[in-house]
């Protein structure tokens, strides 16, 4: 049966895969040095589960072809209107049919990140604009606060250098919660704003911009630190904190001497608690550099559009004057910019989301 007009071919090649893995698992699972392996037993039996719903979708989309070649027989064979415009619209319900469950099949087959389940260390810094930028920052800081509290996530703030009142130089902060990578890693790059800054009299508009940087929080167990490899000084914080914040030396900066990566921390009044604070951030970063290595060495030709967390790629512009966002990287404009900055940005990660995987699908040459 030639099924090419309805189900791409590549598809039912790696659901035909998917079909023999299975088989050689429950074969697997039958062999009696797999039975006396409780360890092997629990991974086949997990690489089973994660495959059953695949196979499901696969035997359906099986029948639905065989039920679709018979509708072709039918209008083939036969002159009689009645007989073709049922055939016709068989076949197109049918088609339909196969459309949908070849997507759900193509979402499966999407390979899954082991990080999207991770909490993020999110860090915010003012770019170009001066106080603008300041301001801007702060807002992109309470946009994620205000993310946070819709999805019953728990913000935790690391460090926070304030500029002028109401404005944040650098904001790095712990997001914990359901699936927070998976969702906020497309938040990596430039934001750029579009607005008439308060103290701007003639009413002209400024672009000012804050940078962004979103990584996966990084335990001891994912990145190891070897004490040999960092240099720690300690020095009196600065700026506000009440009192013995700036009277003792309670600063801490960790310098990672193999990357040149340095992490400064000064909220609290413990040299320990800063200590421990930056050391979590430093991980984090490590661990951010781990992931763009195996990314560029898994592909060279992925591109940049997409989940690259490039630091320095302009992503998204905040035009206030237009209440307009526009993502630049999915060419998504929509024209609710209050609501996105009060937290809402389901309808940008489903379109970023939904392009990452149609782009990791397309890279995926082998099941």
């Amino acid at each position: 049966m030639d099924a090419s007009g309805v189900i791409d071919l590549k598809l039912l090649g790696r659901l035909k895969l998917a079909k023999e893995r299975v088989t050689h698992l429950n074969e697997e699972l039958t062999s009696q040095n797999v039975l006396l392996d409780p360890d092997r037993l629990r991974v086949i039996g997990q690489q089973r589960a994660e495959l059953d719903p695949l196979v499901k979708l696969a035997e359906q989309i099986d029948n639905l072809l065989v039920e679709y070649e018979g509708a072709q027989q039918l209008l083939e064979d036969n002159e009689d209107q009645e007989f073709i415009d049922l055939a016709l619209e068989e076949i197109g319900e049918l088609t339909s049919s196969i459309a949908d469950l070849s997507s759900e099949a193509q979402q499966l087959l999407v390979p899954k990140d082991p990080l999207d389940r991770k909490a993020s260390v999110i860090e915010v810094r003012a770019g170009t604009g001066g106080d603008e930028a300041g301001l801007f920052a702060k807002d992109l800081v309470r946009m994620y606060q205000r993310v946070a509290e819709r999805e019953g996530w728990t913000v935790e703030f690391l460090s926070i250098s304030e500029g002028i009142p109401g404005s944040v130089k650098e904001a790095i902060f712990t997001v914990r919660g359901k699936g927070v990578y998976g969702k906020l890693r497309f938040e990596s790059g430039v934001h750029r704003v579009q607005r008439v800054p308060e103290t701007e009299s003639q009413g002209r508009i400024h672009t000012s911009a804050a940078t962004v940087a979103v990584l996966p929080e990084a335990d001891e167990v994912d990145v190891k630190i070897d004490p040999n490899d960092l240099r720690i000084d300690v020095f009196r914080s600065s700026g506000p904190g009440g009192q013995s914040v700036n009277t003792t030396d309670s600063a801490v900066r960790l310098t990672h001497i193999p990357t040149g990566l340095v992490v400064s921390c000064q909220d609290e009044k413990s040299q320990h608690k800063n200590k421990a604070k930056a050391l979590k951030v430093l991980r984090s970063r490590l661990l951010d550099q781990s992931i763009a290595r195996q990314e560029a060495e898994r592909s060279q030709q992925r591109k940049a559009q997409v989940g690259t967390g490039d630091r320095s790629a302009k992503i998204r512009t905040y035009n206030f004057p237009q209440n307009r966002v526009t993502d630049h990287r999915v060419k998504l404009t929509i024209y609710s910019l209050d609501q996105v900055l009060d937290g809402d940005l389901t309808e940008l990660i489903t379109v970023l989301k939904s392009a990452d995987q149609e782009e990791r699908l397309r890279e995926e040459s082998d099941f």
